[in-house]
């Protein structure tokens, strides 16, 4: 057992895309992380919104990126749609299935019958994402809503991370149906809902599990919502600038620039970081009612470690401090604060 802050955890719940790897390659010292952490005695999960493979199927993936994986320690969101289907409809209901062949293959499963018309007359409507997607099944689909079908998302992710950007998730194209309809699903079964984290915990008798994300808006938020602690790594989705503008519900335990930091110790990762100066940054203030809103403004001086920089700043943003009020003093700053889009 190392002396990292993966150590104060009895279970670490991964998501995947972003954190992992990016579609089909893994992210740089993940699957050295995972080994890391199964040699420490700790148990890994992964829970990931994608419905677009079964958990098997993830699994294999992952066994081939050289993450160790088995089917049983993944949760995804097409799993938890079906089995919630079919805990509330009669054996062998009709269920119109808008995403990838794996959603299919978990209604089927599941005991219900997978339609593809409104001529089928579906009981329910279940929506995961697919690259496959089009208009044809999208309009199939607001006929049996609007008819009284019952509408549930697997997942309303807006973008899903790349190495070439974020590309539209299944949150993009559950706003089409939303726009077309003029109303919001019946129920959206993956994160930011916390069942996919409380389920994973449950199943492995976790008391204390850490949850490893890239999205404050689904993971951490998801991890806020099942009282768990939380990591944000920045090698997805959610940046510096989002996460000094994020809400309570929003706000992870620690922060690090990649899976790396579960090795290190916690307290260089924690926010927030309520300090004027740490590694090397140290924080300017023009009046001393700035971290309550009163109107002055917070500069950044020094150079150091990227993250301290970030757990430095979030200490005053979080405090009350509008994003727009902080600036760069130092070249190192002003560098950092290009990089962050601020």
């Amino acid at each position: 057992m190392g002396d990292g802050l993966a150590s104060g955890y009895d279970l670490v719940i991964f998501d995947l895309d972003g954190v992992v790897y990016l579609i089909d390659k893994p992210i740089p010292g993940a699957p050295e992380a995972v080994e890391r952490l199964r040699g420490d005695g700790i148990a890994v999960a992964y829970a990931t919104n994608n419905a677009s493979r079964r958990a098997a199927d993830v699994a294999s993936l992952l066994t081939g990126m050289g993450v160790p994986a088995k089917a049983e320690e993944v949760l995804n969101s097409a799993g938890a749609a079906a089995a919630l289907l079919a805990s509330r409809l009669p054996k062998g209901a009709p269920v119109l299935v808008v995403g990838a062949e794996a959603l299919v293959a978990e209604v089927r499963e599941a005991g219900l019958t997978p339609v593809s018309t409104f001529e089928d007359k579906p009981a329910a409507v279940v929506q995961g994402y697919g690259p496959e997607v089009g208009w044809r099944v999208l309009a199939e689909a607001a006929l049996s809503v609007r008819a009284g079908a019952t509408w549930v998302a697997t997942n309303t992710d807006r973008t899903l991370p790349s190495p070439r950007g974020p590309l539209p998730g299944n949150g993009s194209l559950v706003a089409v149906l939303r726009t077309a309809l003029d109303r919001e699903p019946d129920l959206v079964v993956g994160k930011p809902e916390p069942a996919l984290f409380t389920t994973a915990a449950s199943l492995s008798g976790a008391q204390h599990p850490l949850v490893v994300g890239d999205r404050l808006d689904t993971d951490i938020q998801g991890a806020v919502g099942a009282g768990m602690d939380s990591l944000l790594v920045l090698t997805g989705v959610s940046g510096p600038a989002e996460l000094l503008a994020a809400p309570p519900e929003r706000r992870p335990t620690f922060v690090a620039a990649d899976l790396s930091g579960l090795f290190c110790p916690a307290e260089d990762m924690r926010l927030l970081l309520r300090s004027d100066a740490a590694g090397g940054w140290r924080l300017t203030r023009t009046s001393d009612n700035t971290a309550t809103n009163g109107g002055g403004r917070v500069g950044l001086d020094g150079d150091g470690d990227p993250i301290t920089a970030l757990r430095l700043l979030c200490g005053v943003t979080w405090d009350g401090v509008p994003v727009e009020a902080i600036e760069a003093v130092s070249p190192a700053a002003a560098m950092l604060f290009e990089n962050w889009g601020l």
